[in-house]
This record gives C-alpha cells, sequence and structure tokens, in this order.
C-alpha cells in the first residue's frame, strides 16, 4: 500500500447526508489514523452521543477521554463538544473569565446568545478543534497526531465551518472577530480536509456533489469521497440485463430446483425470486449510474461494504482497515 492521501493533514471534517452513516465512518477513520502508536481525537459537536453508542461506553462529557485501542497501540480518544462549556473554555484561555462564564450560562444567557447568533455557535464549537490542532503545532504534551470531527451534515457544513462569514454580521471587530480568523487559519489552510461520506443513491449523491460545489466556492479544503455501505452484484452482467428484462431462463431454473431436491415448492418460490433478481438489477444499474456520477467529481473515492451484522465495535476496525487499503489514513 502506497502513503496516505493527505499525509500533512492533521484535521479531518466528516460531513455527510443523515443516514449515510457519518458518524460510523468518523470513528472508522478515527481509528485508521490512530494505527501504529498513533493518537487521534474524535470530537462530535450535534449532542448525539453517538460515538459513545458506537463505542459502547458511557455518554461523553466535555473531557478528552479513550475509547479505544488502535492496531499497532495506537489510541484513539473523543470528546463530545458543548457550545456552554466551549463557551467557558474560551473565556478563561482568554480571558481568565471562567466564573464570569459560568454566572452567565446559569442566567441563561449562553443558550440566548447562542439561539439568536448561530454564528457564535459554530464558533465556539470549531474554536475547539482548532485549539486541539494548535496543540500539535506547539509540540503540547497532550497532542494528537490527527483530529477527526463529526461535522454537521452537508446541508449544514459549509455554514458551519466558513464561521468568518456566518460571523461578519454579529462582529466585525473585537474578540469574537479574533477567535473565528483564528479558528479560519486552521480551517482554510492544508491542516485541515473535509471527507463528504454518501451511500450510491441519487439523493445522498446529489447532496455530495452539491456540497462538494458549495465547499469550493467558499474555498475551504475539500478532501475525498467515502461511499458508505456498498454491495457486491451477485449477477454477471448479461444475467442483469436478462432480469431486467424478464428474459431469466425460468425453465432452466425450475429444473435446478427440482435436481437439488427443492422442487415441491418451486412454482410457488420462483416468481418471488424473479422479481428479487429484478429488483436486484435495478438496484446494480442505479449504483453503477451514481458511481459514474461520483468519479466525474475527480475526488479520491473510497468504498466501504454493507456489514450485514450491523456496526459494533468489530464492524468498526473492518472498517478502519478498509479505509487504510484504500488510503484514506
Amino acid at each position: 500500500m502506497t502513503g496516505p492521501l493527505w499525509p500533512e493533514v492533521c484535521l479531518h471534517v466528516v460531513s455527510g447526508k443523515g443516514g449515510t452513516g457519518k458518524t460510523t465512518v468518523a470513528a472508522a477513520l478515527a481509528l485508521a489514523l490512530a494505527r501504529d502508536g498513533r493518537r487521534t481525537l474524535l470530537m462530535e459537536v450535534e449532542g448525539r452521543q453517538g460515538i459513545a453508542q458506537l463505542f459502547d461506553v458511557p455518554p461523553l462529557p466535555y473531557e478528552e477521554r479513550k475509547v479505544a485501542v488502535a492496531p499497532g497501540g495506537g489510541e484513539v480518544w473523543a470528546l463530545a463538544v458543548d457550545a456552554q462549556e466551549a463557551l467557558l473554555d474560551y473565556l478563561e484561555s482568554f480571558y481568565n473569565m471562567r466564573r464570569a462564564g459560568s454566572a452567565l450560562r446559569k442566567m441563561g444567557a449562553v443558550d440566548f446568545a447562542t439561539t439568536i447568533a448561530p454564528g457564535l455557535r459554530d464558533v465556539l464549537l470549531t474554536g475547539k478543534a482548532m485549539e486541539v490542532v494548535r496543540r500539535r503545532q506547539k509540540n503540547a504534551s497532550d497532542a494528537y497526531d490527527a483530529v477527526v470531527l463529526d461535522a454537521p451534515p452537508t446541508g449544514r457544513i459549509t455554514k458551519f465551518l466558513n464561521v468568518n462569514s456566518e460571523i461578519s454580521g454579529l462582529a466585525k471587530v473585537g474578540p469574537i472577530r479574533n477567535h473565528a480568523d483564528l479558528v479560519m487559519n486552521v480551517i482554510a489552510s492544508p491542516m485541515t480536509t473535509v471527507h463528504l461520506v454518501t451511500l450510491l443513491e441519487e439523493m445522498p449523491v446529489q447532496e455530495t456533489i452539491d456540497g462538494a460545489a458549495e465547499l469550493r466556492d467558499a474555498g475551504l479544503p475539500v478532501g475525498g469521497i467515502i461511499v458508505n455501505m456498498t454491495r457486491n452484484a451477485l449477477l454477471t452482467d448479461d444475467q442483469l440485463e436478462s432480469a431486467i428484462a424478464g428474459r431469466l431462463p425460468v425453465d432452466a431454473l425450475r429444473a435446478s430446483f427440482v435436481s437439488a431436491g427443492l422442487g415441491t415448492h418451486v412454482d410457488q418460490v420462483l416468481p418471488g425470486l424473479l422479481d428479487e433478481a429484478a429488483d436486484h438489477a435495478h438496484r446494480v444499474m442505479l449504483e453503477r449510474r451514481e458511481r459514474q456520477r461520483l468519479s466525474e467529481l475527480d475526488m479520491p473515492l473510497v468504498e466501504l461494504p454493507f456489514l450485514t451484522g450491523g456496526v459494533d465495535l468489530g464492524a468498526l476496525y473492518t472498517l478502519a482497515h478498509d479505509l487504510v487499503d484504500g488510503r484514506m489514513a
């Protein structure tokens, strides 16, 4: 295997349409990046505790905790970022005012501010990722080799990351604006890339295409496309065409059932099997069309298999191995 596609990247942002397995892919990527003795931090910002569920650990606090050991002795740590706690961090780091921030939270001022100014919330959430990335630049003892951010869905990812634009109506100068500038110095730099997770279905693929275009138009770094839950074709190309056209050899199929000793109910079972074959063929052709659309984006593309047993910790290791083979890590 050759080296990873993004060897200089520290912050890997993972986005995707809801239902594509974005959080699962982010977790697998964190494992892949942590292999061979490295340390990664997996962050979530949507308050869903999806990371804790995947790694079968208690709900994550606003505190970095080790959740898994990667192949080769690496470590995956995780953090659930909360806007209120991030504000307290900000006040303490820049103004030594954590106590004042706690008072503001008790008064409900933090919720009020982040509700009427969503851009402020995004600055606080992305600011935590920026702070962790900058630890590596400073060679801090608690630095990570890579950070994986389980980010909002594709439809909101550009606004979430482009904090300078979102904060412009709120603060053109001052500490908030300066903080936003610091965030953008990391997010819009070669240290960051944004990966988009999709399925081989029309709506997720279209959202991926639109999301990649929006990110590029905003000057944000686009990484790769991760196609999740792919399935192998069970029929040859000729059989696929015959299934769609209703021309599968019914008599030969019936004879095969009889010779295998399964002929008792063959006439009741065979029509349903033919329908399933046609559905499978249509699905395969759809996936091929959508895969072709994705290939026209000229972005690195990695495919992950559909896991019939569901996603548990063992499945995450399997997906992480596939991401390494696909050079995502």
